[in-house]
């Protein structure tokens, strides 16, 4: 994998369809982050295409939107219409290998190749950006922000980690607002191209530790991150973070937390499935918020969007408003049934601070019932790094089945495996290890309350096939 910034040809501004563009081509096309800009690309009036490694739900939809996409490393599949230099833009995931062909081709026929994070980057040069960075919770604070900003008469055009329930899709576009909502990924020093006018960092727990090395090295990357915000620009950091910001540029702060800070909640109302609050804000409080996926999680969530709602000129009525009819991202604690026999959910976490607010959350609102969990770690330098911690943060749960490490991007390594985690959880807890492939059989055989499928690799493609099973047991 090619890390940092070789082979990229940076062109500043004009990354639009009032640009030379007339093409877009993407390796890694059916990413999240990716189909949002092909979206982009495609209602500005650009032919769009490009390779993938291999077909999705996603790339399925992409190709009905009017995307050209392949499933094959070869030139010889690149169509006639990405051909030209001249008018051809290529964009990048860094989960490309460095031998790919195609790759190797437009390089050495000169075209013009950015990293998606640039493209984003420009994009906050072009409008006003508002970007949520951290560890966990950025996809569903940005989503928040989006969809506040939607409904509201401000208006954006947003670019999202995850297809949201309200729109289906990861991608919003609006030709009179002037912002932009876009999830800052730390992951390859991604959100150092972006310029954002407001950002919120929602957490800093050491992650991505083969690409940074060490947390320091990680914590720099947000403390520089914080220098990138543009003159007269917010930031709204959560209290008690280890990083320090460093702010040039008359940027304000603000911190927030779910009981303290600039921001946060007051009279908060928990039970009989809704969570209600009242925000405290410099902007102006709004009272009676109520989420409308009341997990506890979600209060400090909304709090952080509301906050970037309000510096782009969100009204308190417009707030509440919204933030009721919200109704999540997909794989973001996404419920597929929800009943008093069995309660079955999504959740993307992958890291243990994730997985330890999910459970958490799910607790306070299921207090009572027996929670069990599918975990299936992601990646094996994330294994090695933190089996302890997953470890603690599984040992939370009543019950838990762990999976084979998915492997992503990543090759084996000698001695890591999932039972590094097995073997460190709560020795009285019900603990099982499985394979991934056997979660219709466990479904079928096995008893459940509340289950939750936990990992950001592939196991949620069974999501579908449990959700019949448990619902006609």
């Amino acid at each position: 994998m090619m890390k940092q910034d070789t082979y990229e040809n940076n062109q500043t501004g004009n990354t639009g369809a009032e640009s030379k563009w007339r093409a877009v081509y993407f390796l890694g096309a059916g990413g999240i982050g990716m189909s949002a800009l092909e979206r982009y690309y495609l209602q500005r009036g650009l032919c769009v295409g490009g390779y993938d490694r291999v077909p999705s739900e996603l790339t399925h939809h992409l190709e009905n939107e009017g995307v050209k996409l392949h499933y094959e490393d070869s030139t010889d599949l690149i169509p006639q219409e990405f051909r030209s230099a001249e008018d051809t833009l290529v964009v990048y995931t860094p989960a490309i290998p460095a031998d790919h062909s195609e790759w190797a081709w437009f390089r050495e026929n000169g075209f013009t190749i950015m990293k998606r994070a640039q493209v984003l980057g420009e994009l906050t040069k072009e409008m006003r950006g508002l970007c949520v960075a951290g560890t966990h919770g950025k996809t569903t604070t940005t989503a928040m922000t989006a969809h506040l900003l939607h409904e509201s008469h401000v208006g954006c055009n947003a670019f999202l980690g995850g297809i949201t329930q309200n729109y289906g899709t990861n991608f919003l576009l609006s030709k009179e607002s002037p912002y932009v909502v876009i999830e800052a990924d730390e992951f390859d020093r991604s959100f150092h191209h972006l310029r954002p006018y407001a950002t919120v960092i929602t957490a800093t727990d050491a992650d991505h530790l083969d690409i940074y090395g060490d947390e320091a090295s990680y914590l720099e990357s947000f403390s520089h991150y914080t220098t990138l915000i543009q003159p007269g620009g917010a930031l709204v950091i959560h209290r008690g973070l280890k990083m320090k910001e460093r702010l040039v540029n008359n940027v304000r702060r603000y911190d927030y937390s779910r009981t303290e800070g600039d921001f946060h909640a007051e009279n908060l109302r928990i039970g009989g499935g809704r969570i209600v609050f009242d925000l405290v804000s410099p902007l102006g409080n709004v009272s009676d918020v109520e989420l409308g996926v009341p997990v506890s999680i979600n209060i400090e969530n909304g709090i952080a969007a509301m906050a970037l709602a309000q510096l782009a000129g969100a009204t308190p009525d417009e707030l509440r408003k919204a933030m009721k009819s919200y109704r999540g991202v997909e794989r973001r604690f996404d419920f597929k049934l929800n009943n008093d026999k069995i309660v079955l959910l999504s959740d993307y976490a992958h890291y243990p601070e994730e997985i330890r607010q999910c459970v958490m959350s799910i607790r306070e609102v299921f207090n009572g019932r027996k929670l069990s969990a599918v975990f299936q770690p992601h990646l094996y330098t994330r294994t090695r790094d933190f089996y302890h911690e997953f470890a603690e943060a599984l040992s939370l749960l009543d019950e838990v089945f762990i999976t084979e490490i998915y492997p992503a991007r990543e090759e084996p390594i000698p001695g890591v495996t999932s039972k590094l985690i097995f073997d460190q959880l709560r020795p009285d807890m019900e603990r099982h290890m499985m394979r991934k492939d056997d979660l219709p059989r466990l479904a079928r055989e096995h008893d459940f309350d509340v289950l939750m499928i936990l990992g950001a690799g592939d196991a949620d493609n069974y999501m579908t096939e449990l959700t019949n099973i448990l619902k006609n047991k």
